[in-house]
């Protein structure tokens, strides 16, 4: 209903998006913002902190890209979508917290 002209125009999106996988993503990423942010401690930087603060948004990231992308854009296999994006979006958050963790190790 919001700026439909817009996403008329875009000729990749489906014609009738997967409501509810965007509202799994919004109910995970809410908890993952909640816990993370929770769990923050500052002064208190480990590779083990910076890996599990990566982790958690690297999640709230994944789940968007997993979940609200496949169902707004038409893909030719769903479960193929999620599976290829989780196994990137896990890589490149694992090794961000890593070296997350290194920085502010050496930083603080």
């Amino acid at each position: 209903m919001v700026n439909k002209d817009h996403f008329a125009a875009i000729s990749y999106l489906r014609e009738n998006p997967i409501i509810p996988m965007g509202f799994a993503a919004m109910v995970m990423q809410g908890l993952i913002m909640s816990v993370a942010l929770r769990a923050w401690r500052e002064g208190d930087a480990t590779i083990a902190n910076g890996f599990a603060i990566a982790a958690a948004f690297g999640v709230f990231l994944i789940a968007y890209i997993t979940l609200v992308e496949p169902a707004k854009y038409e893909t030719p296999d769903i479960f193929a979508w999620i599976r290829v994006e989780a196994f990137v979006g896990l890589v490149q958050f694992s090794a961000f917290g890593i070296l997350l963790g290194l920085i502010h190790s050496k930083l603080g």
